[in-house]
């Protein structure tokens, strides 16, 4: 009975009661709840933690391609700049080496296009100190190189294209934009520097966010279902995201390399065809250069061999010296005549236009045209009735039908038929669009036709380039119809040729129709017999080269003149200050210090009414304008002739005294 009694005592003992059961149940159950409730918390909250880290790191992303893409737009706009710097370059030099203005196209987009590019620069790289410090310089050598090619076009403008060449020989804007595109490259080479390190900078950033994302699902997937739906949502979310924004920036980037390449090939294409264009430069100046130094070697060849004669002769006591003297005197008249036609090629020639009667020119020229083309050859002249006057230089157009008349003849060897004709011609606007070299308007037409061989399309293509003969050698110098060309183009005229291989040829000239009340001025005649002075004339030679002023003063003294020489503008005027009696001021126009029309401002002020006769080789525009002479101005081309010394001397003298 105890036995039972203490048993029962111990299962009492080791018993919990029904309410203690219930209260651990739900103890443990209340754990388990707060812990599954901290669980889902901390693991919501590091879902969360996971999700907006993979958010910023996809934003970082997208930023750093943004950046990437940044530095493309920057190289981008640099090399559009720089192709706008060479279209004002190109075009400049372009219209300075040809004076054809289709170059100008190019100049004024690249002018105008250049300030927005550099504008756009200094906006894009405003945070990086680096590249503001390369745009500063490079501001200051585009100034300075726009500044230089916007003075040569305008030297052109004003007809100083001579002054324009010179500058532009001086290498000043070669220097200048050989220094714009060592600081172009400075700028793609600090952009591209950057470019490398923000490359990288995206790669990593695209890493990071995608090892982000796989941490978010992975997570999800080993601690809660829920937090599998809601990383994965979030993975979806920032993956969406991140592709968004990956294939904006690949779009873009895309577009940025094909706008790139574009721009690329467009320089590719346009350095070649300044290149076509630059050896086409090249050879035409190795063509001219060529023609004349072989002219000239020629004439001075005969000029210095013949003088070298009459010395040996005289030396030893002969006097049969007069054919030797006449052999030097034409190879000197031939490089003069070489030398006017150059610049009348280049339409540097001085301009004397007068109202002429083209009718009365043709037919004042006929009998000289009909002793030049021999009796093989039949002329025949075609005059517009009510022929409008024209105002150009009379003897240009006679030396041009001269020139014209003679290739006619030479290419008719067998004999045949020479027209010239006249007429009336309005050119409309359709036909000045389809030859750029022409303005509409109306114009006087002197059309010569000839029944000779004809010239093929290659031939016509370079019928006016100097020295280009297709005549034997010996047979001609290739400048006629150059200086032809030139003479019209400088006249505002124009030139057309038809020409058809064994058909003969037609050359048209054009001179622009002159509306004035200007009298009409006869060509004048030979001179026959040379002006001497008359009793007290004295003459003021003003000249800085030596051997020119004393060959002048020597002239002038043979016909007559009291003659006082003069070296510079300062010596002259000095001797004017000594009251010498001076009748006319014969002074060269190009002369250190002050020139000759500058001279004469100044002489007239101590001498009212003192006439002056400019003299010169090449005039730089002092008395000329637009090739040109200015209207009442006396001048004799250098070299001059006694003979055309004396008479221009003698109408100068007495122009003035009638005046």
């Amino acid at each position: 009975m105890m036995g039972r009694t203490a048993a029962l005592q111990r299962r009492m003992n080791g018993a919990t009661s029904p309410r203690s059961k219930a209260e651990n149940v739900i103890a443990r159950r209340t754990r388990v709840t707060l812990t599954n409730v901290a669980l889902i918390i901390a693991v919501g909250m590091i879902v969360a933690g996971l999700i907006s880290y993979t958010l910023r790191s996809a934003d970082r992303s997208t930023a750093a391609a943004a950046r990437e893409l940044h530095s493309v737009q920057v190289m981008l706009e640099t090399q559009q700049l720089l192709s706008a710097l060479q279209d004002v370059e190109s075009g400049e030099r372009g219209y300075l080496l040809t004076g054809d203005r289709t170059f100008l196209e190019p100049y004024h987009r690249g002018l105008a296009e250049a300030p927005a590019r550099f504008n756009s620069l200094r906006t894009l790289t405003a945070d990086n100190a680096v590249q503001q410090h390369n745009l500063s310089a490079l501001k200051r050598l585009i100034d300075a190189k726009n500044a230089f090619a916007q003075a040569r076009v305008a030297d052109i403008a004003r007809g100083e294209r001579n002054a324009a060449l010179i500058a532009t020989g001086e290498g000043n804007g070669r220097v200048a934009m050989d220094a714009v595109r060592r600081v172009v490259a400075a700028i793609l080479a600090e952009e591209d520097r950057l470019l490398i390190g923000r490359k990288l900078a995206s790669e990593a950033a695209a890493r990071t966010a995608t090892r982000a994302v796989a941490l978010v699902v992975g997570f999800g997937v080993l601690v809660l279902a829920g937090a599998i739906v809601a990383g994965l949502a979030a993975a979806r979310a920032a993956e969406t995201a991140r592709e968004l924004a990956r294939t904006k920036l690949i779009d873009d980037g895309v577009r940025a390399r094909l706008e790139t390449r574009v721009a690329e090939r467009t320089r590719e294409l346009d350095a070649a065809n300044d290149t076509l264009r630059q050896m086409q430069k090249m050879e035409a100046i190795g063509q001219l250069t060529g023609g004349i130094a072989h002219d000239f070697n020629n004439m001075l060849s005969v000029v210095i061999g013949s003088l070298d004669l009459v010395v040996r002769r005289i030396e030893r006591g002969r006097t049969d010296i007069l054919p030797l003297i006449d052999n030097a005197m034409e190879g000197a008249k031939r490089a003069a005549t070489l030398t006017a036609r150059l610049l009348a090629f280049s339409r540097q020639q001085t301009l004397v236009p007068t109202v002429v009667d083209a009718n009365a020119l043709v037919a004042s020229m006929s009998e000289l045209l009909r002793r030049t083309l021999g009796e093989n050859i039949r002329l025949e002249t075609v005059l517009a009735g009510g022929l409008w006057r024209t105002k150009a230089d009379a003897g240009q157009i006679e030396n041009a039908l001269l020139n014209l008349a003679v290739n006619a003849r030479d290419a008719m060897e067998n004999g045949g038929h020479l027209t010239i004709e006249t007429a009336n011609i309005s050119l409309d606007e359709a036909y000045a669009a389809d030859n750029g070299d022409v303005t509409a308007g109306q114009y006087i037409m002197l059309a010569v036709t000839d029944t000779g061989t004809g010239m093929p399309p290659e031939v016509v293509a370079r019928a006016f380039d100097p020295f280009f003969t297709t005549k034997a050698v010996g047979k001609g110098t290739g400048l006629g119809l150059s200086q032809v060309f030139g003479f019209i183009k400088q006249s505002h005229g124009h030139v057309k040729v038809y020409s058809e291989h064994g058909h003969g040829t037609t050359i048209k000239l054009y001179l622009p129709r002159h509306t004035g009340t200007d009298d009409v001025v006869a060509v004048a005649g030979e001179v026959t017999e040379m002006p001497r002075a008359r009793t007290g004339e004295t003459i003021l030679v003003v000249e800085d080269e030596t051997r020119v002023r004393d060959v002048s003063v020597t002239a002038l003294r043979e016909l007559g003149y009291t003659v006082y020489p003069a070296s510079s503008a300062e010596e002259a005027l000095r001797l004017l200050g000594e009251s010498l009696p001076v009748t006319l001021l014969f002074t060269d126009i190009v002369m250190p210090g002050l020139n000759g029309r500058q001279l004469h401002d100044r002489a007239v002020v101590m001498r009212p009414g003192l006439p002056v006769l400019y003299t010169t080789g090449y005039t730089r525009n002092a008395v000329v304008h637009g090739g040109t002479l200015d209207p009442g101005t006396a001048f004799l081309a250098k070299p001059f002739s006694i003979a055309n010394l004396a008479l221009k001397v003698r109408q100068t003298i007495d122009g003035c005294a009638a005046a």
